[in-house]
């Protein structure tokens, strides 16, 4: 009993967070009618320091870690970030009324990663002083691209089955450098690279991370009045997509959390590690994801993907799926 109100306290302590706080914020502005709108541009801008900032602090973290360390994480979030690909196929896609290639962006975007998810749970971990392996936000990639192109690759072949041409090739390959040359994925791999191979500590102390929370709270913002606006386009499709994502983030986080708590057992791998790999997979992408499925996968209509993602995914990922997590670890370790 102590652990459930102490979980309920964690839930509504999180509501005062900023992270969840200004999505609500959003949320409450875009219900209210209001006409206020952010510049894409500093959406773009606050999206770009974002990755920039976990990128250069994960390379430069690798740059002194054990890369023997990593590896089995890494495996790990491309198996998880491909399971939840093939568990929407085998789950929301046979359920009624559902059109199959919508199911399919469906479960990629949901196998993907958010950005934005991830630096609120970075946020809170650092505010309950939880450590973890600085690289750890580094598998964003190894997550996000093999549910990307499984999920493109899934709905060609359904295409080719439908159209009759079932000797039709998917470019895998092709699919994975659109991916990789995406905005986002791009911005985080580079830096990577940067936090890799120079010295950009002075640069990311003074600059990248002092903003870091700030912009998060931008991002947050204009997530949520996305969130009220996609919530429309939502009931539109199958109801389904709204249990769906509803039921997503939890189901795959659990399931992370407790593959990460076996590569604990295994590797000594921290608890926060094993939190934040949990929050990577109950996460579901708004940055990378949405314009590579609309190119990947034209057929499928976004009010499914995007609005299952957008409007019910993320705030139960940001503001359920992250105390869960943190509760369920105080418990285990």
């Amino acid at each position: 009993m102590d652990i459930l109100v102490e979980f309920l306290m964690r839930v509504l302590g999180q509501f005062q967070s900023p992270a969840l706080a200004f999505l609500i914020g959003g949320i409450l502005v875009a219900a209210a009618g209001s006409k206020l709108q952010i510049p894409d541009a500093i959406y773009q801008f606050a999206v770009f320091m974002l990755l920039m900032r976990i990128g250069l602090n994960g390379g430069m973290e690798i740059r002194e870690a054990d890369l023997t360390e990593m590896l089995l994480p890494a495996l790990a979030a491309a198996g998880i970030g491909a399971g939840i690909v093939l568990l929407g196929l085998v789950t929301l896609a046979r359920l009624p009324k559902i059109n199959r290639p919508d199911a399919i962006a469906t479960a990629g975007l949901f196998g993907a990663v958010s950005a934005s998810t991830l630096g609120a749970a970075m946020l809170m971990m650092e505010q309950e002083g939880i450590e973890y392996e600085a690289w750890v936000p580094a598998l964003y990639p190894f997550m996000d691209i093999p549910a990307l192109v499984l999920a493109i690759v899934l709905a060609g072949m359904h295409k080719a089955r439908s159209t009759g041409a079932a000797r039709e090739s998917v470019a895998v390959w092709q699919i994975v450098r659109e991916s990789l040359q995406g905005a986002a994925l791009s911005a985080l791999i580079l830096g990577l690279l940067l936090g890799l191979f120079t010295r950009p500590e002075r640069v990311f102390e003074t600059f990248y991370d002092p903003l870091f929370r700030g912009l998060l709270s931008v991002l947050m913002l204009i997530m949520g009045m996305e969130a009220w606006q996609r919530l429309g386009e939502l009931r539109k499709v199958a109801q389904w997509y709204a249990v769906y994502a509803v039921l997503a983030p939890i189901t795959h986080g659990l399931v992370a959390f407790g593959i990460g708590y076996l590569i604990h057992l295994a590797t000594g791998f921290s608890p926060g590690g094993v939190i934040l790999l949990a929050v990577l997979a109950a996460s579901s992408s708004d940055i990378s994801g949405p314009p590579t499925l609309r190119a990947g996968i034209p057929e499928a209509n976004p009010s499914a993907y995007i609005g299952a993602s957008t409007s019910l995914g993320t705030p139960i990922a940001v503001g359920l799926c992250i105390p869960l997590f943190i509760a369920l670890a105080q418990v285990v370790f």
